[in-house]
């Protein structure tokens, strides 16, 4: 598969987020095309990773199909095959989309985004660490980091057009959706992560949080949208690798994270685009993470 770090497709494009390109294909439809990107401390690098996009599509797409039943969805298809005889200007840009494209229904977006953490780590830790709350409320006394937080935590945020998204009370989230949005909103964030931890499970994983975006369609349902329980969106650790007060490895973009730090570290990088070249040993690392995360979640390799 080719590394695609910025799509061209002959149709309206309406965004171009840090990893996804948006598409208009009518008043129902859109199309997202998950590229090579990445980014880290809200700056894109000038490198893409490998089967990145794939991975996020296509790992979206498995959860998407084991959760029928579970929560109602905006996919129609992932198939390039479906997706070009659903709109036929496509025909000529199998290279961009197979793999990486999803077909799906449009929605009007709640301006939230749903975390569920399942264990206390990454920002969450910070905050109880330094004042013992998270988003400004208290959690019990005494927790430790990667630490299981039974129930876990549904924390909102709210969604940045640049920066970070800023967590939020469920107070706040009340007063921005509304409070019948809000209950539904935190009712399925729940059930779906409660499906994708046990599943997850299953299979030597431990999902410690997540987060999930929705949107009512047409009918005024709530739909689940974007991506799913990817590595992009969650925090995967190997069960083996889990204890308690320890930062465990993760299925993700750690690679990178720990590069730049080191970059910053030694004066090399202040933060700031443009970021500094990325060795090659860091991409391939991060490669390496989505497929093995992929093959443990699915049980398959990547179809590529």
């Amino acid at each position: 598969m080719d590394l695609l770090t910025r799509s061209d497709l002959p149709l309206e494009l309406v965004g171009r987020g840090k990893v996804r390109d948006i598409y208009v294909i009518d008043a129902q439809r859109l199309l997202l095309i998950a590229t090579d990107r990445v980014s880290a401390f809200d700056v894109v690098m000038a490198e893409p990773v490998p089967f990145k996009g794939a991975v996020l599509t296509q790992l979206s797409a498995w959860w998407f199909r084991r959760l029928e039943g579970v929560v109602d969805h905006h996919l129609l298809s992932v198939d390039a095959d479906e997706i070009i005889a659903a709109v036929p200007a496509l025909a000529g840009c199998r290279d961009q989309i197979a793999g990486r494209a999803t077909l799906c229904r449009r929605v009007e977006v709640a301006p939230i985004e749903c975390v569920v953490r399942g264990y206390l780590s990454g920002s969450a830790w910070k905050e109880y660490a330094a004042t013992g709350t998270l988003a400004g409320e208290a959690l019990p006394a005494g927790l430790r980091q990667s630490e299981r937080l039974d129930p876990p935590v549904f924390s909102p945020a709210t969604k940045a057009e640049t920066g970070h998204d800023e967590n939020i009370p469920v107070s706040r989230m009340v007063e921005l959706v509304g409070a019948e949005l809000a209950a539904e909103l935190e009712r399925l964030s729940r059930t779906v992560y409660a499906a994708g931890r046990d599943a997850a499970a299953e299979r030597g994983l431990v999902l410690a949080d997540t987060k999930f975006e929705f949107g009512r369609d047409a009918a005024g349902k709530v739909v689940l949208i974007d991506e799913v329980m990817t590595p992009d969106s969650s925090r995967y650790w190997p069960a083996e690798g889990w204890s308690v007060g320890e930062v465990p490895p993760s299925f993700d973009k750690q690679p990178l994270r720990d590069h730049l730090d080191a970059e910053r570290a030694a004066g090399r990088w202040n933060g700031e685009a443009p970021p500094p070249p990325l060795p090659q040993a860091v991409i391939d690392a991060m490669s390496a993470r989505y497929l093995e995360l992929y093959r443990r979640m699915t049980g398959e390799d990547l179809a590529v």
